[in-house]
């Protein structure tokens, strides 16, 4: 059964928002807290770019030909995605990988 637009952008808000929670805890130290100034100007920028893609359906970001992160935005966000894969790999928490791979 195919995902709706709406519930693909859900789980992709979801999956940004926790791995750059994750990435700001461990990298960071704000532990059950607001993300750091850095990691929430990241977060509130790939909702920006999530929102505005032009794609409908949306293909995975990283399959994009178009990319619309600026290059340090670019860089930041793979640093997050690439930490915080590793970090549910290594915990078990395959589920969190399943919604970002499907």
């Amino acid at each position: 059964m195919a995902a709706t637009a709406e519930t693909r952008h859900k789980r992709d808000r979801l999956v940004l928002q926790r791995f750059i929670e994750v990435y700001c805890r461990e990298n960071h130290g704000t532990d059950n807290g607001p993300l750091c100034g850095d990691c929430e100007d990241l977060l509130n920028y790939a909702r920006g770019r999530l929102e505005k893609c032009p794609f409908d359906p949306k293909p995975k970001c990283r399959k994009c030909t178009v990319h619309c992160y600026q290059g340090d935005y670019r860089a930041r966000i793979r640093r997050v995605m690439r930490f915080s894969g590793i970090y549910f790999v290594k915990r078990g928490r395959l589920d969190w990988l399943n919604r970002y791979f499907l």
